[in-house]
């Protein structure tokens, strides 16, 4: 299986060439399992369908528009990547930014290259293209991470191969998932980068971590001051104090789930029987407001 799975992946990273708008170059041998025609043919917008796969929800409007008013000056520079379907129908693999500004701009066909790629390929394909944008934050780059490992059944030593990063990068990217919502939405938002981050989630208290995160922002603290802090957050009688707790570990798991879901510091307090409690920390009205407004159901 695992043989098959590495004759599979196998330069993936070849198929990217020129795709997508920073047209990023990487020149690796084509795995055996999708062959590629060299040259790029012209196909009717109306014949092609949008990936399904395509992890990328959003476009800028106005990054679009400027595109757009690019392809109707000097046209599509860079043809976007599609597979056949067969009966004069084609999806598209990778482009999908130059797929939309063209039907915006008023073209009628595209210039493209035809692959041969089953939905797997397509799958893994998106997701690697998807990396190789310039403009990701970290977020957005841990969950592609995770998707490909998920969904494409890779372990983390074969999604390092694939995307030519070491392990521990990716390792590091992942443990950003760990993160309480609150700070991950910093993340994209630039407010902490990623030395921020990963200095903040080696501490395992949500609630110090949100601390920390505060504090980085209001003071505009550097990496190495963050660094600081995350060490000295965590005391020699806190870390006995945590050893010393007799909480299940499948309860201490459901424990760390809330606090990460909450933002804040959340308590199970679990009494003989099967009847227990769960103590929801809030620091403020505003803060209550908050954690109400994460019950609501969605």
């Amino acid at each position: 299986m695992k043989n098959k799975k590495e004759e599979f992946g196998k330069g993936i990273r070849a198929l990217l060439d020129n795709i997508e708008e920073e047209y990023q170059h990487v020149a690796v041998a084509a795995p055996k399992s999708v062959a590629a025609l060299d040259s790029s043919v012209k196909i009717p917008l109306a014949q092609i369908e949008v990936n399904p796969f395509q992890p990328r929800a959003d476009f800028d409007a106005e990054r679009l528009n400027e595109l757009a008013e690019s392809i109707k000056v000097h046209g599509v520079i860079q043809p976007i990547t599609v597979r056949s379907l067969g009966s004069g129908r084609f999806q598209l693999i990778s482009g999908e930014r130059r797929l939309r500004a063209s039907k915006q701009a008023g073209l009628k066909e595209i210039p493209a290259f035809v692959r041969e790629a089953g939905d797997q390929e397509m799958l893994e394909l998106a997701l690697i293209e998807n990396i190789q944008r310039e403009d990701l934050n970290a977020i957005e780059v841990a969950v592609n991470y995770k998707r490909l490992i998920d969904e494409c059944s890779l372990t983390q030593e074969e999604l390092a191969a694939r995307i030519g990063k070491n392990r521990t990068t990716v390792t590091n990217y992942l443990r950003l998932l760990k993160l309480p919502p609150d700070i991950q939405k910093g993340i994209k938002e630039k407010k902490i980068d990623m030395g921020h981050a990963r200095a903040i989630v080696n501490v395992e208290d949500p609630v110090l971590q949100l601390m920390i995160y505060k504090d980085a922002i209001q003071r505009g603290l550097s990496v190495r001051q963050v660094e600081d802090l995350a060490r000295k957050s965590i005391s020699p009688a806190k870390k006995k104090a945590a050893s010393a707790d007799n909480l299940a570990l499948a309860y201490r798991k459901i424990q760390d789930e809330l606090s990460s879901l909450f933002s804040t510091k959340v308590k199970i307090r679990k009494y003989k029987g099967e009847h227990g409690e769960v103590v929801i920390t809030f620091y403020s009205d505003d803060d209550l407001d908050r954690i109400l407004e994460v019950m609501k159901p969605r």
